[in-house]
C-alpha cells in the first residue's frame, strides 16, 4: 500500500530547523530509504499554480492564494503493509520535527482497487 503523507502549513509555523533535528530527520529519512519504505520526499514551493476547468474555459491563476487556510508545505510518498503502520511512520516524523500536522492520503495506482470494491 502506498500513502502521501503531506505536512500543511497554517501560518503558525516557527523558524528553521536546528542542527539536532536536522540530524535526527536526515537519520530517519536514511532508514526508510533502506526499507524500501520511502518512494519520495521534498518540500513545496509555497505559492504555486492553480488550475480550473469550468464550463470548457480553462484558467491558470499564480500563487500565493490567500483564501487557502493550510497550504501543504512537504509531503513523503511511502510503501507500507498497513494505513497503521503510515500513520506510526507520520507519529515518528513529528516526534522529530515538534509541533505541527499533516493529513495522510492512500494513493491507488492502475490496478488497486478502491475501498470498498
Amino acid at each position: 500500500m502506498r500513502f502521501l503523507m503531506m505536512t500543511t502549513d497554517d501560518g503558525s509555523a516557527g523558524g528553521a530547523p536546528d542542527e539536532k533535528m536536522m540530524a535526527e530527520m536526515g537519520a530517519f529519512i536514511e532508514e526508510l530509504t533502506r526499507a524500501g519504505s520511502l518512494l519520495a520526499t521534498g518540500g513545496l514551493e509555497p505559492g504555486g499554480v492553480r488550475v480550473k476547468s469550468e464550463g470548457g474555459k480553462v484558467t491558470v491563476m499564480d500563487g500565493p492564494f490567500t483564501e487557502a487556510k493550510e497550504a501543504v508545505v512537504g509531503f513523503a510518498l511511502v510503501e507500507t503493509r498497513t494505513r497503521e503502520e503510515a500513520i506510526e511512520l507520520s507519529k515518528r516524523f513529528y516526534s522529530i520535527v515538534g509541533d505541527g500536522q499533516g493529513v495522510i492520503k492512500q494513493v491507488f495506482g492502475p490496478g488497486d482497487p478502491f475501498p470498498g470494491e
